[in-house]
């Protein structure tokens, strides 16, 4: 069931998509050569408890593995869900930041792709290509419009550029939990389920776009996705609320709080 937000909680909401966007930042500006993901995570759950909130994916449990850490981590073939380590970053990298918290009984989730010192043109390109397919399909989230409308947005986009979409991860609703209805894929195909979207819906919409085959590979830890060709794999989310003006991106710096 697909659960719709009042005005005064998507207000509410404002906040923890605030501090996600807020923490965001500060990792992406603490990116460099020989960091390691252990401390891009450690980093994230001080800045968290700092301001008040809590980590949303810390002791998560969709199914038999519980995710261990506040952050997910993944470098270059990682598609999502990495696993912090003592992995140091090096030049030419790219590390995916996927991060969420809860504060006031709401969720906040948002997630980018940065460069490691300088990188490659192809991988700056990957880098445009699915920031610009997630405001693509931000755009689509108007009051009237379907899912698909979203999914094929973000779909045309990465595929126009000769990249493919990851088909095993979606977006989602979000709200007094971390996923909610519905699920928002960055494909279409017929025969899915296409809710039309309405006032009040929170969904948090994240491209995730391979440099190759749209494969994946989940690695021993239960978790990690990997590209099944080892090419790269960039991933941008925000949470973005419906609003009878347009869609709202909760999880942007300079959105209101």
């Amino acid at each position: 069931m697909v659960l719709l937000k009042s005005p005064e909680e998507i207000a509410i909401m404002r906040k923890p998509c605030r501090i996600v966007a807020e923490i965001l930042e500060e990792l992406a500006q603490a990116v460099r050569p020989g960091v390691t993901t252990d401390d891009l995570d450690r980093l994230a759950e001080q800045l968290t408890y700092r301001k008040g909130a809590r980590p949303a994916f810390k002791g998560y449990k969709p199914g038999d593995v519980v995710y261990p850490r506040t952050l997910c981590v993944s470098v270059n073939e990682e598609i999502v869900h990495g696993i912090p380590s003592g992995r140091q970053l090096k030049v030419g990298d790219i590390v995916g930041l996927d991060f969420g918290v809860v504060y006031d009984g709401f969720y906040g989730d948002a997630a980018r792709t940065v460069p490691v010192g300088r990188i490659s043109e192809s991988a700056e390109r990957l880098l445009r290509i699915t920031r610009e397919a997630l405001y693509c399909g931000i755009e689509q989230c108007r009051i009237g419009n379907r899912i698909s409308d979203i999914a094929r947005a973000v779909q045309e986009h990465a595929e126009d550029a000769g990249y493919s979409v990851v088909e095993e991860f979606a977006g989602h609703g979000i709200g007094r939990r971390l996923h909610e209805e519905p699920q928002v894929p960055n494909y279409f195909r017929r025969g899915m389920a296409n809710p039309r979207l309405q006032e009040g819906m929170v969904l948090a919409i994240e491209p995730m776009v391979n440099e190759g085959t749209a494969r994946v590979r989940i690695l021993k830890d239960g978790w990690t996705a990997v590209t099944a060709d080892g090419k790269l794999s960039a991933h941008f989310e925000h949470s973005v609320a419906i609003t009878g003006n347009g869609p709202e991106i909760l999880t942007e710096l300079g959105a209101r709080v």
